[in-house]
């Protein structure tokens, strides 16, 4: 079996093993690709007969050249770089993996806020430049600095991520609100459900952990932005579309939103004329949330189930049954 991995640097830059699938099977590993749609991506393929993609998109003409294709394992949830629909009419499944980022990115997310709540990292370059050493007073900062305790977030997605993110701003003393299309009795025992207006304009923090759809798209627009509070924080590491980045941008330097920490932005990788790169007070990290050993350890283990399961007639986690 014929197994070849497309992208395979940003799951494991050296620091993990592909000897789980290279005991499934005969294992070509690519550092990277191609991000776009490209003939590259055929001719890396070849007559593998399991494709194992990051985020090199795997399209219906790819597809078509690489008649061996039997199994697509995606490295990572979200599934949209590959033609999963086309797949399906193919008899080709695609497998996902479906939960390992709990921990990491709610974790994540609330690094974004204490961040923007303290600029830690702004202030401690200035020290090493010697600010504080040639400093006239005590201490000095150089932002306004905000608690947390007794502030209200609220949580857009309310799932696994979304919860678990809850649970910590709880250990800080905030208040959790929820919007959800499915609430549940899990997600009461942490905060409580709103409707997303009502979310607008209570909360001193929103944060993002929905997943993308069409009717979700540009949700964080110049109108939903009117709704909220004057000064609100926004935090968004599920996906850069849950944004329109230039009415964000907008509102960031009128100072209707005080600060954003994003680490998603609509495409990756940034484009320089982003205009969230020259916005006020936006702190944008490189789509890391995702990234700690632990968690891509989780997604190794799982994509090596995910192929195993396949080979024994049993596929699991496949997205497009």
């Amino acid at each position: 079996m014929k197994i070849t991995v497309l992208d395979g640097y940003t799951e494991n830059p050296g620091d993990l093993s592909w000897e789980g699938l290279e005991q499934l099977g005969e294992v070509t590993v690519y550092d990277r690709t191609s991000y776009e749609e490209s003939p590259l991506i055929a001719e890396r393929i070849g007559n593998a007969e399991i494709v194992v993609v990051n985020k090199t998109p795997v399209s219906r003409a790819t597809l078509d050249k690489c008649p061996n294709v039997k199994l697509i394992a995606v490295l990572a949830t979200g599934y949209n770089v590959v033609d999963h629909a086309y797949a399906k009419e193919k008899g080709i499944p695609v497998v996902n993996v479906p939960t390992y980022g709990t921990a990491s990115v709610s974790q994540f997310s609330i690094a974004l806020l204490l961040e923007v709540c303290h600029h830690i990292g702004h202030h401690s370059d200035s020290v090493h430049a010697g600010r504080w050493a040639d400093n006239a007073d005590w201490c000095y900062w150089d932002h306004p600095l905000i608690e947390l305790e007794g502030k209200t977030i609220g949580i857009i997605g309310f799932g696994r991520i979304g919860q678990q993110e809850g649970r910590i701003a709880k250990a800080l003393g905030m208040n959790v609100i929820a919007y959800d299309l499915y609430p549940n009795d899990r997600g009461r025992e942490i905060g409580t459900y709103v409707e997303l207006d009502e979310l607008y304009a209570a909360a001193d923090v929103i944060t993002l952990h929905c997943n993308l759809t069409p009717e979700n798209t540009g949700m964080i627009n110049k109108d939903s932005i009117a709704k909220m509070k004057d000064g609100v924080i926004l935090i968004n590491n599920a996906r850069g579309q849950l944004i329109v980045e230039q009415d964000v941008a907008d509102a960031l330097n009128a100072g209707k939103i005080a600060a954003a920490g994003l680490d998603v932005v609509y495409t990756e990788p940034i484009r320089a004329d982003n205009p969230l790169l020259g916005a006020k007070n936006c702190i944008i990290t490189p789509h890391i949330s995702w990234a700690p050993k632990e968690s891509r350890r989780r997604i190794m283990d799982t994509t090596v189930a995910n192929v195993r399961a396949f080979l024994a007639g049993e596929p699991v986690n496949v997205v497009n049954r």
